[in-house]
This record gives structure tokens, C-alpha cells and sequence, in this order.
């Protein structure tokens, strides 16, 4: 191996290594950092410092760890009695004491989802069938606060009964915040598995490194905004004299995107072809393929002769395993944010979106000798202005590490890794196609029946569909109605118990900041199912503003849900849902009705059934605990089997979404378009009172300028979403969803057009190729293109 322990100036030779001398050798007087950075006229909300306090939310029956060091503090807050706290040392031995607790009763694992926790008690040597001592500290007014006095691993979870949690009436959700102890250093994110070796690579050097096939490499960027170039050869072509390196023309042209990610397309090739890595786990998720390494000629042309670059570090790092030197190094340079222009095609950058501790993790398919670099480019945006560390680990081969992308609720909201969802387990023996739906991983399609076939299994037969990125919200207390009165756009006070409606929650411009379903459960109880946590930060602000003594429980991933669509699918149910006497049969649910079930009989898993979808066909949605899952699951397909059930991909459900002309965020509704242009006035209620949006939709609904209609193309190209819309020479629209049919025939758009231009049969064109190489004939039409009048749904 060989590492670079400073960078060299090549006109003079001087060699730097103190952290406050510049790049080019120059005493730095005054240094900036990006990170934390708020003014009103330059704010980063969304890089917070390192060694910032985190707060998370935790869900009902949810249990999150926590890794501790001395003088860590941890502020827990949570309904009484409703927080349980369980600690282990490094040994995986009870711990309570690191945190001033005493030891009190067993954990409730069967009001836990404690998956996660076992796993990790076997995987840490200790006896997963003990029983788990844990503390549920009576809670103050305040938060309750603990110090650790050592290292420790604090297991905090918020427990619920799984038929609470299908019925309403949870407890309500813990908040947990970590505070690193006073100049504690930046914290590297927590290993994913056992390392056969770790190494910083300081800023402006490079370092060479081998890496076995099946191991897995992570570059880690320690502080935040930094670029850091890397590139792999073949370890045995290296040995026969051939140089075999990641071609980033090759990756881009095998994986058909700017760069491969986790899921199907995750490879880097090399220019034969073959695959040398494959992209494992990415919690930034925006690098460049493009450009070259920084080069001693880049810097010399803008002024800075003798300026430290990753392309000669990188020339002197591979030096011991023979490669020749070059003058301009081609690589991935990871977290540098690059894209290019859709209309000059230049190539464009600033700072980059890597936060601290965001690291990429790659498998080795072969075996390799790689280089990293910490880029010293410190005059313009790449590194944040501002060069710091990168980090890398090295795992070994058995290290089981699923793939994951980063997911923040909010720019500045805590990462998460994306998670399998609670039926994960029955479909990933059915299909490996998946794709992110918020914090989880969702099947795109099933290659036993393929898009097409799940399509007409939907519209002929029955389908079950993982739904369970979906966001739920429990609403309960004296004010609940009159909250979610303000905040939606439908009448909630002509809503009756066991009844749900489609509704809007917009802003004060009317513009749709989040749809879903709402019902109602009990009088002064409600569920909101919904796209965005932005309902939930909507309906929090709101309650406060108002003053409303109302309790809002944000549910995450407590509530898996699937979407069983067709028409067989009440046949399907009928015979596994067991409803009480005292709510709504199966029979007797309407469209938008809702009830609670079990399995089978009166012991059977509880769950609750609504008769919705988003599929424009007879259609239910099943909402229940992670515990019962794959129970149910199981049971939705052996009933199925005589009914031709079929699971159901994202693919599918966006063909049949379309042709039932039912809008989607930052499709149909995005910033700047109101409910009525988003084709979404029927769920807009202006008899109502008052609600957040009624004044700014009254005026527009008096003078109306845009509106959303249908398109019929008279060929099977289907346009992209944004694709402009011409009458003649005058751009008069907007594509905002587009798909070919397979009940029509041929391609369909659904398109925001100007109400000058919205007759129905009226004829327009849809521009290709910048809007005016090519164009696509279309014919005005209502939506939607099937079944207009939802007698499916309703039969």
C-alpha cells in the first residue's frame, strides 16, 4: 500500500501537511465552513455541524438504537408510562446502570416490533430468548434526561398494542435526542459489519489500497462537501501488465443513467465491460461520472500555478503497483455535484449535497487495487470551498449488508436508511426490481406476469400491492375535527364514523401541499392516509397556531398497509375478513366506508379494511402491525389462489393511475399550480367556513386559466412529464403524466392546458426533441380515459 502523507507544490517542492496552510502553500488568515452556516443572505439548514444534537420521532411500537459514548447525553420525551428504555455494554451485557437507570421489568416484545433488537442481541453473541431487563421511567413534564458514565447501546422503544394500533387510540409517539458530550469528535457513521481494515485519507492526499473480491470498500465523507475522486483496476490484469480501470463512458452506457446506484443498475464496468463493483449502499446519492480529477493543468489555467491535485496524488499513490503516470486521471469523483443542462448540455456544479458521515459502500466483484483522494480544490464550490478528510473502511466478504439509500423527511430532518418493508420477505422471492418509496423499498414490477400482465390481472381479476410507504396520522382529542377541519379542503364535520373521503391539504395560495384519505373512527378520532410528511408538520403548526387540545401521532412504519384492487377483490375477502356486530360488515362497506377486522375469526390478527385505492377499480386497502404481516399476507394469497391473484408493481399502478386520471405529487399537483389546475376541484369544498386555501381558490375559481385535461395520441410514443404542448408555434400546456394504454391502444397524456385551448376534440401537439424537432399529434379529451364515471369503484 501506499499512502501520501502530504501534498507537493511541483514548482517548489514544498511539501504541506498543517491544516491552516492553503492548498497552494499560503498562510490561510480566515477560514469559512459551509456546515451550519445560517445568514439571511447564504443559509445551509440542511448541513448541520457533525457534532450537532440529532431528535428523532418514534413511532408506536417502534424500538430505535442509539449508540452511546461517555458524557453522551439522551433527552427522552413520551406519553406516561409509554417509553421503554433497555441498555447493553460493549459485551452485549444489561447496561441500565451506564444511564442512572434501575432495572425493572422485561421488555414487552409483544407490544414491540423487536425484530431489529433480537437480531442484534444474537449478532452480538447474547441469548435472544432472554428476557430483556428494561426501565419505563415515569415521565416528567419535561424531557427525562440521561447521561451515560460509559460506552453503551440504548435501546428505546414506545410500545402499542397491535390491536390499538389497527383500531386507534395509540398512546402517542416518543421523541429521543442525542447530544454528543462537549468536544466530542465528529462521530463516523456506525459499521456495518466487521472491517478487516479503516484509514483516513487526509485532505489534498491520495492513498492506494487492495480490496479482496466479495469485500465491501466505504468512502466516507467525514465532514460534509467533499469531493473524492476514486477509481479501481483489475488486480490480476494489473499483474499481466494491463490496465483495466472503472470507464465511466462504459457505466453510463451499461446502466443507462449518470451513475449507478443500489438496485438493479448498480454496477461500475471497466471498458471491456466487465464489472469490477457493484454499488451496495449511497446516502448521497448525486456524484459526477463526467469530468476527469483535478489537474495540475485546471489549476495553472485559472491562476494558481503549483497547485496541489488529485491527479498527481493519484499518479504517485498507484506508482508501487506499476501504472503509469498521466497527466489527467479519469474517476468517480463521489459527492461532487455535477449535472448537466437540459438545454445547452453544458456540464454545471456547485456544492455538493454530501452531508457528515454520508458515505457510499461498494462490493468488490473482483479483485482489486483502488485510490482515494480528499480533494484539495479550494477555489470554487466542489469541496464547499473548503477541503477536508474522507475516510475508508474495508469489511470483510461475509458481511451481510442489504442495499439502501438515504432518506430525510426534510433537508435538515435526521438520515435514515431505507428499510425493507414488513412483506419484504414474500417478495423478494418473487422479483428483485425494486425501487425507493420514500424510506422504503417497493416492488416496480413482478417478472413472472411482468407490467403488462399485473396490469390486466388489476383490471380483470385481483391484485395485492405493497402500499406501505404510504404516511398515516392518528388525530384524536376534543379538537380534532376542528383542526383537520382547517386544514382540509372537504366538509370533515359531514363525515361519519366509519367513513373516509379523498381531501386536499393546501396553503394559503391554494396550491396542494399533500392528498389523501381521511376517516374517521370514532367521534373525536381520525386516521389520515396521505402522501407527505408535510401533513404532518401542516396539522402540528396548525394545532399550536390555533391552540387546539388535539394529540397527532405520527405512525411511520408502524403501519404496513397493502392495496388488494380488481374485481375479485371483494370475493378475496369475504373469505378472510371477521368483522364484530358493532361495526360495518365487509358487505355493507361503501365506497370510501372503512371498518375493523381480523383474520379469519375473533382471535385472528386484527386490521383495519377501508374500500379505497388508487386504481379507479373495486378496490381495499388493509392497514396492520409489522407482527401480523406476513401473516396476512400469506392468508390474502392463499385465498386469492382460486381468483388469479396477482402481486402488483409501481409500474402497473402508474399505467392504471393515468388512465384513471388520478393526480400525483409533483405531477398533476406541484408548487405554483392550485387544486382547480391540478384537477383536483371536486375534492375542494367552498360551502365550507373556513380552511387554509379558501380565499385564493374562491377568487380562482371565478376566472380560471389553466385546467387539466386529457390527451390522445395518435401513436404509441409516449412524451416525457414536462413535455410543452403547442397550438401551432404557441406553447398553450404542459405534460404532466403520460403512458401508453393498453386497454386504448396507444399513448395517453393527461396535460395542464390553457382554458383557451381545453375544448374537448380540439387538436394540439405535444413538442419533442426541445418542443420543436418533433411532434406528437393529440386530441383534447376529459379525464378519466376510462370509466368516467367510476362505476367500477362503486360496484
Amino acid at each position: 500500500m501506499t499512502y501520501v502523507t502530504g501534498f507537493i507544490n511541483h514548482v517548489t517542492g514544498y511539501i504541506a501537511q498543517d491544516s491552516d496552510i492553503a492548498m497552494t502553500g499560503y498562510a490561510v488568515l480566515h477560514a469559512f465552513d459551509n456546515m451550519g452556516h445560517m445568514t439571511p443572505a447564504r443559509a445551509f439548514p440542511g448541513f448541520a455541524k457533525a457534532r450537532k444534537r440529532i431528535t428523532r420521532v418514534l413511532a408506536p411500537r417502534m424500538l430505535f438504537k442509539q449508540e452511546l459514548r461517555e458524557g453522551d447525553l439522551l433527552s427522552v420525551q413520551g406519553p406516561p408510562g409509554g417509553v421503554q428504555i433497555a441498555a447493553f455494554d460493549a459485551a452485549g451485557r444489561p447496561a441500565l446502570a451506564a444511564l442512572g437507570l434501575p432495572g425493572g421489568n422485561p421488555l414487552p416484545l409483544e407490544d414491540l416490533d423487536a425484530v431489529p433488537l433480537l437480531g442484534w442481541i444474537a449478532a452480538n453473541g447474547g441469548n435472544a430468548g432472554a428476557e430483556i431487563p428494561a426501565a419505563a421511567p415515569n415521565m416528567p413534564a419535561g424531557p427525562l434526561v440521561l447521561k451515560a458514565s460509559g460506552p453503551v447501546t440504548a435501546w428505546i422503544g414506545c410500545p402499542a398494542g397491535r390491536q390499538q394500533l389497527a383500531f386507534g387510540g395509540v398512546p402517542g409517539n416518543a421523541t429521543v435526542t442525542w447530544q454528543p458530550a462537549a468536544g466530542a469528535a465528529p462521530q463516523l457513521p456506525p459499521l456495518l459489519g466487521d472491517t478487516r481494515e479503516e484509514f483516513t485519507v487526509s485532505r489534498a492526499t491520495a492513498r492506494a489500497y487492495e480490496v479482496k473480491r466479495g469485500e465491501i470498500v466505504q468512502i466516507i465523507d467525514l465532514e460534509g462537501q467533499q469531493c473524492s475522486d476514486f477509481t479501481a483496476f483489475n488486480a490480476g490484469a494489473l499483474q499481466r501488465g494491463e490496465e483495466l480501470m472503472i470507464d465511466g463512458t462504459a457505466t453510463r452506457s451499461m446502466v443507462r443513467r449518470a451513475y449507478p446506484g443500489p438496485g438493479l443498475l448498480d454496477k461500475f464496468f471497466d471498458r471491456d465491460m466487465r464489472p469490477l463493483l457493484n454499488v451496495v449502499q449511497d446516502t448521497c446519492g448525486r456524484h459526477d461520472t463526467f469530468g476527469l480529477a483535478c489537474t495540475a493543468r485546471g489549476y495553472e489555467e485559472r491562476g494558481f500555478p503549483g497547485h496541489v491535485n488529485c491527479s498527481d496524488n493519484i499518479s504517485l499513490a498507484l506508482a508501487p503497483y506499476g501504472v503509469a503516470r498521466r497527466a489527467a486521471w479519469p474517476a468517480i469523483n463521489f459527492f461532487w455535484n455535477t449535472w448537466v443542462d437540459p438545454h445547452s448540455h453544458h456540464i454545471l456544479t456547485e456544492e455538493s449535497y454530501s452531508r457528515p458521515g454520508d458515505y457510499v459502500a461498494m462490493r468488490a466483484l473482483e479483485d482489486l487495487v483502488c485510490v482515494s483522494t480528499a480533494c484539495p480544490d479550494d477555489i470554487d464550490p466542489i469541496n464547499g470551498w473548503n477541503p477536508t478528510d474522507v475516510h475508508v473502511r474495508i469489511y470483510r466478504p461475509e458481511t451481510p449488508l442489504r442495499r439502501a439509500v438515504a432518506y430525510r423527511e426534510k433537508e435538515d430532518a435526521p438520515m435514515s436508511i431505507s428499510q425493507n418493508s414488513a412483506f419484504h420477505d414474500r417478495l423478494e422471492p418473487l422479483t428483485q426490481h425494486f425501487a425507493p418509496a420514500r424510506d422504503l423499498w417497493a416492488p416496480v414490477s413482478f417478472p413472472s406476469h411482468g407490467t403488462t400482465g399485473e396490469y390486466w390481472a388489476c383490471r380483470n381479476a385481483v391484485t395485492v400491492q405493497d402500499m406501505s410507504g404510504l404516511r398515516k396520522y392518528d388525530i384524536a382529542g376534543p379538537d380534532a375535527e376542528v383542526l383537520l377541519q382547517q386544514a382540509t379542503t372537504r366538509n370533515v364535520a359531514k363525515l361519519a364514523v366509519w367513513r373516509g373521503s379523498y381531501t386536499l391539504m393546501c396553503d394559503e395560495a391554494g396550491t396542494v401541499i399533500d392528498d389523501g384519505t381521511l376517516f374517521r373512527l370514532a367521534p373525536d378520532l381520525f386516521r389520515w392516509c396521505c402522501g407527505s410528511e408535510e401533513s404532518g408538520r401542516v396539522l402540528n403548526a396548525l394545532a399550536q397556531e390555533m391552540g387546539l387540545q388535539v394529540r397527532i401521532h405520527d405512525m411511520r412504519g408502524a403501519m404496513p398497509n397493502l392495496a388488494i384492487q380488481g374485481p375479485k377483490s371483494r370475493d378475496l375477502l369475504r373469505k378472510i375478513a371477521f368483522t364484530q356486530p358493532h361495526v360495518p360488515a365487509l358487505d355493507q362497506l361503501k365506497w370510501f366506508g372503512a371498518t375493523v377486522a381480523r383474520l379469519h375469526d375473533r382471535e385472528g390478527a386484527p386490521f383495519m379494511l377501508s374500500r379505497s385505492g388508487y386504481t379507479g377499480e373495486l378496490g381495499y386497502e388493509l392497514f396492520c402491525s409489522q407482527a401480523d404481516a406476513l401473516t396476512i399476507w400469506d392468508a390474502v394469497m392463499a385465498a386469492g389462489g382460486e381468483f388469479g391473484i396477482t402481486p402488483m408493481g409501481s409500474a402497473a399502478l402508474e399505467i392504471i393511475r393515468i388512465e384513471a386520471g388520478l393526480a400525483a405529487a409533483n405531477a398533476e399537483f406541484a408548487p405554483g399550480v392550485d387544486a382547480f389546475e391540478a384537477g383536483l376541484g371536486f375534492a375542494v369544498d367552498l360551502t365550507k367556513p373556513a380552511f387554509t386555501g379558501k380565499a385564493a381558490l374562491e377568487r380562482n375559481a371565478h376566472a380560471p386559466r389553466r385546467v387539466l385535461k386529457g390527451l390522445l395520441l395518435g401513436c404509441n410514443d409516449v412524451p416525457l412529464h414536462g413535455s410543452p404542448v403547442y397550438d401551432g408555434e404557441r406553447q398553450v400546456g404542459t405534460v404532466t403524466s403520460a403512458t401508453r394504454s393498453p386497454s386504448l391502444e396507444h399513448a395517453i397524456a393527461i396535460a395542464r392546458l390553457g382554458v383557451e385551448h381545453a375544448e374537448n376534440g380540439a387538436r394540439l401537439e405535444i413538442g419533442q426533441l426541445d418542443g420543436r424537432m418533433k411532434r406528437l399529434g393529440a386530441t383534447v379529451t376529459d379525464v378519466p380515459f376510462i370509466d368516467p364515471q367510476r362505476k367500477r369503484a362503486r360496484a
